[in-house]
């Protein structure tokens, strides 16, 4: 992924209809935001939201185009560690 994601509360970052955003955008690499909204059956202010919010703590990039943004996901997996 290069480098760390920022610390984050992660039950609010990894929501279940995130975490399938980011299955989406791996598995499927859609082209833009709507489509990925269009695959993932949700509205696209709600995908885009949550795309702003993965891409803020790192988990999310986007490459911009002259009229798509494309979401990108760099990684194969997520690795949690949590100390105690």
């Amino acid at each position: 992924m290069g480098g760390a994601i920022r610390v984050i509360n992660h039950r609010k970052a990894l929501t279940p209809k995130r975490m399938e955003l980011l299955h989406i955008v791996k598995t499927e690499q859609p082209s833009s935001i709507n489509e990925l909204a269009r695959i993932a059956k949700r509205d696209v202010k709600n995908v885009s939201n949550d795309v702003k919010y993965l891409e803020q703590i790192g988990l999310i990039k986007k490459k911009e185009t002259k009229s798509r943004t494309a979401p990108l996901v760099t990684y194969e997996k997520l690795m949690l560690e949590i100390s105690v």
